[in-house]
């Protein structure tokens, strides 16, 4: 039985060999006939799948106004009523107000798009690349000990609770119990004081995506840490329940 490629082997060939010399073009023509594609199915799927085709289309419409009325908001201008002159004012001032221009763009948007973009204020900025032989060591299998594929991870990583095992013949990366991370001390920056929570996740490994899939935490790496304990709030009241650390 064949199992499917877990790599990005697409990209890997689009690397190697390019692409058709016609790929943008037709990369193009699919995109504007897309919206007929749309229209085809939305007229001719029925029953279950009519549905849900519907209910899809109407959250990405919602989605799509959402953005544009943010976006609409934040170029709108704003009268600024600051100076009143005492008196009458001449025709030709009367239109004359302070304009300034108001960001009504929220906070959670900007949030959002930064989270999208992956792009964090954090205080390691550039770390130093490590060499494949730092991150792994490479372990010897087979009857001869001729076959070399398989990899011991020698850093940290972060695996969850219901974490199991391959099988150790399928086993490629190797991560050592005794490596394995539940908890982080965090500091947090404004308190100045350390808790030790525990791991959510590894958000991003800035060595590779390989790193952050695996969740190897070496320096400059950035987890999410469950901060509910603490009892943060967000400002609609919400307790926070994970929050990304370095």
């Amino acid at each position: 039985k064949g199992k499917m490629p877990q790599n990005d082997y697409m990209e890997l060939h689009k690397k190697r060999y390019g692409q058709r010399f016609d790929h943008a073009e037709k990369m193009r023509k699919k995109e504007a006939r897309k919206v007929k594609d749309i229209s085809n199915k939305a007229q001719n799927l029925h029953g279950i799948k009519g549905k849900l085709f519907a209910k899809e289309r109407y959250q990405e419409k919602v989605r799509m106004r959402k953005t544009m009325k943010a976006h609409e908001e934040k170029e709108a201008t704003a009268k600024d009523e600051k100076q009143k002159t005492d008196g009458a004012v001449p025709a030709y001032l009367l239109d004359r107000n302070e304009v300034n221009r108001t960001k009504v763009l929220s906070n959670m948007i900007k949030q959002k798009r930064k989270e999208k973009a992956g792009k964090w204020k954090v205080p390691i900025e550039k770390v130093k690349a490590m060499t494949e032989d730092e991150m792994f060591k490479i372990m010897k299998t087979g009857k001869r000990r001729k076959k070399a594929w398989k990899r011991v991870i020698n850093k940290v990583s972060f695996v969850g609770d219901n974490f199991t095992r391959k099988p150790p013949k399928f086993e490629r990366f190797i991560r050592p119990s005794g490596l394995r991370f539940k908890r982080a001390h965090v500091t947090h920056p404004e308190l100045k004081t350390t808790f030790q929570l525990d791991i959510l996740g590894v958000k991003k490994n800035p060595q590779s995506s390989m790193y952050t899939s695996l969740g190897i935490i070496t320096k400059g790496a950035i987890i999410e840490v469950n901060v509910s304990e603490l009892g943060l709030v967000t400002q609609t009241g919400k307790v926070v329940w994970g929050k990304y650390a370095q």
